[in-house]
């Protein structure tokens, strides 16, 4: 553990806490703390004990607690008990277009993974039925996996297709190659587009096991329909562990008057 004579030296430099500043005291820190994970320390690093960052910024050790413990809730630091504070991996920005999860790990540079955890037929329910523009109780495929990156599980995937369109599908193996690609290759079913919905939520005993998470853990949920051409091919429902993800987009100013 650091002791303060040997603190990370961007804990050393001019950087202080501003007592007549309106920024809270705590989210002064933070920001300190922000910007030596960006510059100084690695990955699985530890931080400063609350003790020694109290001492070095003159805080009390519930200040010091409160910027950590907002560090550890963004998911820019995770705690083990009984070592200590140390820097989480940066999250991955979830891609906002239609790619499948091995394409996108992929070209981050990561090994994609999965383990299938069910196939099944399943008459349709109604809801999942509009999603796919077919009749309520048509026969779907359901194929549920768990994805890794790296082998680190990532996200929970349970994709619905109509039997019709992938006949033979829950004997096709997935091993790797992605859902999409088999589509394509096997069933020359190429998606084209797609529709998304993003939620936050909350992991259940379940997923949480799969994923590596406490119960109740923060997740995004997404809800997707994708398309080949004018064919609704698949409805698929996936968990993302929020440790690890981040959402961005791009935004532009509308035009005077709306969109021209």
């Amino acid at each position: 553990m650091n002791t303060p004579a040997d603190l990370p030296s961007g804990l050393d430099g001019g950087s202080v806490i501003d007592a007549r500043s309106p920024v809270p005291k705590y989210y002064q820190l933070r920001e300190i703390l922000l910007d030596l994970i960006e510059r100084e320390l690695t990955v699985d690093a530890p931080v400063p004990s609350e003790r020694e960052l109290a001492a070095r910024y003159g805080l009390s050790r519930m200040t010091a607690r409160q910027a950590i413990e907002h560090l550890v809730s963004e998911g820019k630091l995770y705690r083990v008990q009984g070592r200590g504070t140390f820097v989480a991996r940066p999250k991955i920005d979830m891609p906002l277009q239609l790619t499948s999860f091995s394409e996108d790990m992929k070209a981050r540079g990561m090994i994609p993974g999965g383990r299938d955890l069910g196939r099944r037929s399943i008459d349709a329910p109604a809801a999942v039925a509009r999603e796919l523009g077919v009749e309520a109780g048509a026969p779907l495929y359901v194929v549920e996996r768990l994805r890794t990156a790296d082998g680190v599980p990532m996200a929970l995937e349970r994709s619905h297709l109509p039997a019709r369109l992938v006949p033979g599908l829950l004997d096709q193996s997935l091993a790797d190659r992605s859902l999409y690609q088999l589509l394509a290759q096997e069933y020359g079913l190429v998606l084209d587009r797609g529709d998304q919905v993003i939620e936050a939520g909350i992991a259940d005993r379940g997923d949480a096991d799969l994923l590596a998470l406490a119960p109740g853990s923060a997740v995004l949920r997404l809800q997707r329909r994708s398309w080949a051409g004018a064919v609704p091919v698949e409805y698929v429902v996936s968990t993302y562990r929020a440790d690890r993800y981040q959402l961005r987009a791009s935004l532009d100013i509308a035009p005077p008057g709306g969109t021209p």
